[in-house]
């Protein structure tokens, strides 16, 4: 297994040190409200958040709401994916936070820090730091670690089209809009999309990791690939770790599978990159990191990051 992609290191962007104080990157953010919510409680705060959406943004059209709580929950989800991130005051951030902070706390949350490693669980290959490296099948908005990756695209407020099952729209929506309003404060510091293979960080706000990275990968139309966009996939990965490794309470990050969705990179090639370019810095850098976890959903992709370890 090789990689061919050299040593090209990070694709410049705004540093760390002018957005970090505007963000507040450094202030542990303060998500526990107590007990978990009643089924009352629930109901009337979800009520609530949508009369105040459609009032607000004169959403007459959308007429009656649904019966069920599910669905009135859904409905709220998909007004929220669209909203700017300036549209919603501290009242209407206190209650999303309660309900999302409620639905996490009654979620399954898995610990990344008690994950096996790859070299305990698959037959020993020339690689090295394959005891930091760990295999991980499942949803990572419910996974409690230092930090995760999202997948952005370049404008980097998330996914706007309602209930889009993508990453960057799953990770937003469970962090809530507060994560939004970071990216923006972000984009308005940087006066221009976000450059492919570049990486910013926030807090992570009402998932169970403590910090969002979030990364732009390379898009592949009709295309073959070429070297060019295997080295920003690479970047991708570069940026991530020298980003967290800026901040020494990093030590578990997880990424997903980056630009393999909607942005149409071939999985196994993705794949291969991803681990080549993770041991590789692991290697030559000095770093605090003791477990870096390649997140997947589907069971294909699991099975795919086992076959390119066996290679």
């Amino acid at each position: 297994m090789t990689s061919g992609l050299g040593n090209r290191g990070i694709v410049p962007g705004l540093a760390l040190d002018q957005y970090r104080q505007e963000i507040k990157l450094d202030e542990p953010y303060q998500n526990e409200y107590g007990s978990l919510l009643s089924a009352v409680e629930r109901v009337t705060i979800v009520a609530r958040l949508l009369d105040r959406l459609i009032r607000s943004e004169r959403l007459a059209d959308i007429g009656k709401l649904p019966a069920t709580y599910e669905s009135q929950r859904r409905l709220l989800r998909g007004l929220l994916n669209i909203r700017s991130p300036q549209s919603l005051d501290s009242t209407f951030i206190n209650d999303i936070n309660r309900l999302l902070q409620d639905e996490t706390n009654r979620s399954e949350i898995v610990d990344g820090g008690d994950l096996p490693v790859v070299s305990d669980t698959i037959p020993p290959r020339s690689l090295k730091n394959l005891n930091r490296l760990v295999l991980w099948k499942g949803d990572i908005t419910r996974l409690r670690v230092d930090a995760i990756v999202n997948a952005a695209n370049d404008r980097l407020l998330g996914c706007f089209q309602p209930l889009h099952n993508c990453i960057d729209n799953v990770i937003h929506t469970a962090a809530g809009p507060l994560l939004r309003q970071d990216c923006q404060s972000i984009m308005d510091i940087q006066q221009h999309r976000e450059q492919t293979g570049d990486a910013k960080i926030t807090r992570a706000y009402n998932l169970p990791s403590r910090f969002v990275l979030h990364t732009v990968g390379p898009i592949i139309g009709n295309e073959s690939v070429s070297d060019f966009k295997r080295h920003q996939l690479a970047s991708c990965y570069r940026s991530c770790l020298a980003l967290a490794d800026r901040l020494p309470n990093i030590k578990t990050m997880a990424f997903p599978c980056i630009s393999t969705g909607v942005f149409n990179f071939p999985r196994e090639m993705a794949m291969e990159i991803a681990i080549l370019t993770v041991t590789e810095w692991l290697s030559n850098n000095r770093h605090h990191f003791e477990r870096v976890i390649f997140n997947v959903y589907l069971q294909e992709d699991l099975d795919g990051y086992i076959h390119t370890l066996q290679r």
